[in-house]
């Protein structure tokens, strides 16, 4: 059976192959602009037809999609709403693969905000859309374990990962009739935000500061891994930087240390070696590093 697949990110990937080894991938439609980007690179190099798109409101869209006659879709971290005139093309709707154990956490942030409320287990479900959001019903699910060291990049690599999987599994039972869709429970649902590049920000300047526990630091800076990051602003050498907290789950260079500290144009640098290049940070700082440390 032909498919559409709605999706960007390289977390969407095991989901590309999924599709593309095992049913007819007609067409990917992604808001990766670029030729070099992750999912137009996918389909270039495997030869499969894509359309870069800011919108959904193009008519030649819709037309290009009816002319595909395909029964269903997939639809993975693709970042736009899809609004009911393209749902209403697939006779089987749009499967979406959400990173969350649906009802809790729906919306576009689920990862984060798991870390972030110190979840220790969360998973991925299946789920046909309908015009609210994540708000369909439900073909599959399968739980995963949230690490002490997992970031939201790592976090949502395994989730998507366990999603292709479970695609596999639930599409043609789906398709052919032997999987009913289950409607969520709506009085258990939870709702995720929009992260802005704020919410990563910590006042060190001042002493009442939001984050007075170390649970809640080291969460941020795994939650807010890569974006928006934990920073700060600080005054270093006469000149105001801005200055990143990064998770050290690697433990390449510093396997000691539980996150890094990274001033603008540097490499990131324990914190040892941070004090010990920046002494007079140390009075300031010590107060919300030492927390990890």
């Amino acid at each position: 059976m032909n498919v559409v697949f709605f999706g960007s990110s390289k977390f969407v990937i095991p989901i590309l192959e999924v599709l593309r080894k095992n049913f007819d991938l007609k067409l990917v439609l992604t808001t990766e602009k670029n030729p070099i980007d992750v999912v137009p690179a996918y389909c270039i190099k495997n030869n499969v037809e894509y359309l870069s798109v800011s919108t959904l409101s193009d008519p030649t869209i819709n037309h290009e999609l009816l002319t595909i006659n395909s029964e269903v879709a997939i639809l993975a971290d693709f970042g736009l709403i899809i609004p009911k005139e393209i749902l209403n093309i697939f006779p089987m709707g749009i499967i979406n693969i959400h990173p969350s154990l649906l009802p809790k956490y729906r919306g576009p942030t689920p990862v984060q905000t798991a870390i972030l409320n110190g979840e220790k287990e969360t998973g991925v479900s299946i789920m046909k859309l309908d015009e609210e959001v994540d708000h369909g019903p439900i073909l599959g699910q399968e739980k995963e374990e949230i690490l002490d060291t997992d970031t939201s990049e790592t976090l949502y690599k395994r989730l998507f990962e366990k999603g292709a999987n479970l695609l596999l599994k639930s599409l043609p039972n789906y398709l052919n009739g032997n999987l009913k869709p289950v409607p969520q429970n709506h009085k258990l649902v939870t709702f995720t935000n929009h992260l802005t590049r704020q919410d990563g920000y910590v006042d060190v300047s001042n002493e009442v500061t939001a984050v007075t526990k170390k649970d809640m630091l080291e969460r941020m800076i795994r939650a807010y891994f890569p974006w928006p990051g934990v920073w700060f602003k600080t005054e270093l050498k006469g000149t105001q930087k801005i200055i990143k907290l990064l998770p050290n789950y690697l433990k390449t260079q510093h396997p000691n240390d539980p996150f890094l500290i990274q001033v603008e144009g540097k490499k990131p640098v324990s914190y040892k070696d941070f004090i010990n290049g920046y002494p007079q940070t140390k009075q300031q700082l010590e107060k919300l590093l030492q927390q990890l440390v």
